[in-house]
């Protein structure tokens, strides 16, 4: 059977690759104690040993997709930001910052499209996630501190403290919206707000975070 470019078996790497699938969309819907090996195993139509033969156990899968989805979106975060950076001779404002940082996340999560998955499984992450998971999210920093570096660059007389404190204020409006949130806000708004302007709702975001970034 022919092998993939690393190596691997055509065959294996199909079965990983639907495990793989299959195990983000259960952990995503269901969450993370809610979901069984068997469980993933028969959503992705494989035999009950590929969990453990292709990624050594429940919770090494469970990394192995918060890693290779965090990475991703930090990814295109990073280019939006060099895009930015391009754009205005290496000192982009405030407002394109924000916009490298808020878009992907909420971009992925349009409701016509498959990343709407990794953002509910990412969410899922922040709450119920692993130790291994909890231990990247507090100490990896390494993709914000471009933000910082960056909104340094852009707010020259505002003081660093007060630049993390307010990157930390965005970073929550990105975390709270979560899919029950907005059908709260729904309620609320009697159905005026609509999750699925995604473009609506990041000018909206974007609008509010700037004025308060600039205040």
């Amino acid at each position: 059977m022919p092998a993939t470019p690393d190596g691997e078996d055509a065959g294996e790497a199909a079965t990983k690759a639907a495990v793989f699938t299959a195990a983000e969309r259960l952990f995503a819907l269901r969450g993370f104690q809610n979901v069984s090996v068997r469980d993933i195993t028969s959503e992705a139509g494989v035999n009950l040993a590929s969990v453990n033969y292709h990624f050594g156990s429940k919770d090494a899968l469970l990394f192995e997709i918060f890693r290779r989805r965090t990475a991703e979106l930090n990814r295109e975060r990073a280019r939006m930001l060099h895009e930015a950076s391009d754009n205005h001779q290496g000192k982009p404002p405030v407002r394109a910052i924000l916009e490298a940082l808020f878009a992907p996340p909420l971009r992925w999560a349009a409701p016509s499209l498959d990343r709407r998955i990794s953002v509910q499984f990412i969410i899922r992450a922040r709450s119920e996630g692993t130790e291994e998971m909890r231990d990247v999210l507090v100490k990896d920093v390494s993709h914000l501190a471009r933000f910082a570096d960056a909104l340094i660059l852009a707010c020259p007389d505002l003081p660093r403290e007060t630049i993390y404190w307010r990157l930390h204020f965005c970073l929550g409006m990105i975390h709270n919206n979560r899919f029950a949130e907005f059908d709260r806000l729904h309620v609320l708004s009697d159905g005026a707000t609509r999750e699925g302007d995604i473009e609506g709702l990041l000018k909206r975001m974007l609008d509010f975070a700037e004025a308060g970034f600039l205040a």
